[in-house]
């Protein structure tokens, strides 16, 4: 399949309103009507949240693939290619089943077009070519099942899985989910399905009233995190270690490949859903697939070290709690460290607290902005800063590639070199980084 192939099938999908949201499941049941149904031929893990999605996934598709059960990941945004959102057996789907299958939807989305449903956005073809890759190229044992947005309108709860994990509920996409915890967690627990067991993280009490509530009336059985299970963190040279406890089973000593106090979290609910699933649906899975699947675990821009002297840390923190996780983080692994970031955030997003929060962390910034249609103005991030921290160096660069160029070249060795903000910037940096790597060493 030629490399011109795939960018028209690419250009195709993103000319489908690729930024827009467009809730509500009536173009994803046509679709799964017009293609049999491949989603009736799969079983699930589907997971929402706040945060910590991503890395909850990313604990139980490594432990999985431990136990020789063949595997499916799907995910968003991605950070190295756009590939990396469909997953088998830890390959990223091929460029030519990627090219066909979209060739298999294009007609398909081009009678919606013209039919009362309007054309699907790029996000729900994108969730039809997984399930259509999964149920008829691959055939996983399991998938496991991100959301994009919320979770009752979101074109991923088209699937009816064997468990549902919500991680957490913190406030993101307000406009669209609601101003509130109690109104963010009921679209959040649009998930929970009749009779499927749920696994929840650590939230507000308010947010998991609502959850409790929904999941009482659809007679979930519902395990909560510090009620049904537990997990205590500790450190041993540089790296987590969890001990958890949960129902059915008791583990120790276990090390995480992902790096944070937030993580031993998403790995505790992980571990919870994978013993519910072992009782209840005979999942095999033993103690020796969890420990070497949580130690192997990795998340491309989640607290990603890429370099040392300096050291460089990408970490997508694109809301008010990942921001917040992300400087604790920062202080229990580099203490008494000089710190300098680079940052770019959407202006959709609360980036004044965001700012607040990263401000007494850093003695130099460099704010800067993606081409992403909803980005804020290196400009408008400058002045966030300078109104909460008008003591330190702020540096407002348009352009992102020069906003890198000047911090890489700035910082000394013994600094850290930290860059948060929307996934779409650490994308555009990761894959920065990664060629002048490789044009280095040609």
């Amino acid at each position: 399949m030629t490399e011109q192939s795939l960018e028209q099938a690419l250009s195709w999908l993103a000319g489908l309103e690729r930024f827009s949201i467009r809730p509500g499941l009536e173009r994803m049941e046509y679709m799964m009507e017009r293609l049999g149904h491949p989603e009736r031929r799969l079983k699930f893990i589907h997971i929402a949240g706040t945060n910590g999605k991503g890395s909850t996934a990313a604990f139980l598709y490594s432990i999985l693939r431990q136990t020789g059960q063949d595997v499916g990941l799907f995910v968003s945004p991605y950070i190295t290619s756009f590939h990396e959102r469909i997953q088998y057996n830890g390959d990223y789907i091929a460029t030519e089943d990627l090219v066909a299958l979209i060739g298999r939807l294009e007609p398909i989305v081009e009678d919606m077009k013209e039919s009362e449903l309007g054309a699907p956005t790029e996000f729900e073809v994108v969730t039809a070519l997984a399930l259509l890759y999964f149920a008829t190229v691959t055939y996983p044992d399991l998938v496991i099942w991100e959301t994009g947005l919320g979770g009752r309108l979101d074109s991923t709860n088209i699937v009816h899985p064997l468990a549902c994990i919500i991680t957490n509920i913190g406030f993101d996409h307000m406009n669209i989910l609601g101003g509130d915890f109690p109104a963010i967690a009921r679209e959040k627990a649009g998930i929970i399905k009749s009779g499927v067991p749920l696994i929840t993280g650590k939230m507000p009490g308010e947010a998991l009233e609502i959850i409790e509530e929904v999941a009482k009336s659809r007679r979930a059985t519902i395990y909560r995190a510090e009620v049904e299970y537990k997990a205590l963190r500790t450190q041993r040279e540089g790296r987590e270690i969890m001990d958890f406890t949960g129902l059915f089973e008791r583990i120790n000593g276990c090390e995480l490949g992902l790096t944070g106090a937030h993580q031993v979290d998403n790995a505790a609910g992980a571990l919870m859903t994978l013993q519910v699933l072992n009782r209840y649906f005979a999942l095999y899975v033993e103690e020796e697939h969890i420990r070497k699947g949580l130690r192997e675990a990795r998340w491309p821009g989640r607290f990603e070290r890429i370099s040392s002297a300096p050291d460089i840390v990408l970490d997508g923190a694109h809301n008010v709690d990942g921001v917040r996780a992300l400087v604790q983080t920062v202080r229990d692994y580099y203490p008494g460290r000089k710190v300098s970031l680079v940052f770019s955030a959407l202006a959709d997003k609360n980036y004044a607290e965001m700012v607040d929060l990263l401000a007494p962390l850093c003695e130099r910034v460099w704010v800067t902005k993606t081409n992403h249609p909803r980005a804020a103005s290196a400009t408008e991030l400058a002045a966030a800063f300078e109104a909460s921290a008008p003591d330190i160096s702020v540096q407002a660069e348009e352009d992102w590639r020069e906003a890198w160029r000047q911090a890489i070249h700035t910082v000394t060795p013994q600094e850290v070199l930290l860059v948060a903000g929307s996934l779409y910037f650490i994308s555009d940096i990761r894959n920065e980084w990664k060629e002048n790597r490789k044009a280095g060493d040609e």
